[in-house]
């Protein structure tokens, strides 16, 4: 179940972050999102196992 809800909550963060990357367009702002972008995706691959409480 927090899998689940993981990748609901990556999804809508992605949809929110991505609709502010079009509008500033400005490169600094991309890549500190992108590495926000894969911070997150990095937790949720290592909290993929950790039991649900």
């Amino acid at each position: 179940m927090k899998l689940l809800f993981g990748l609901i909550g990556a999804t809508l963060m992605i949809a929110f972050l991505a609709s502010f990357v079009i509008k500033v367009k400005e490169p600094a702002m991309i890549v500190v999102v992108l590495i926000g972008i894969a911070m997150m995706i990095v937790d949720l691959w290592n909290a993929r196992d950790e039991p649900d409480t």
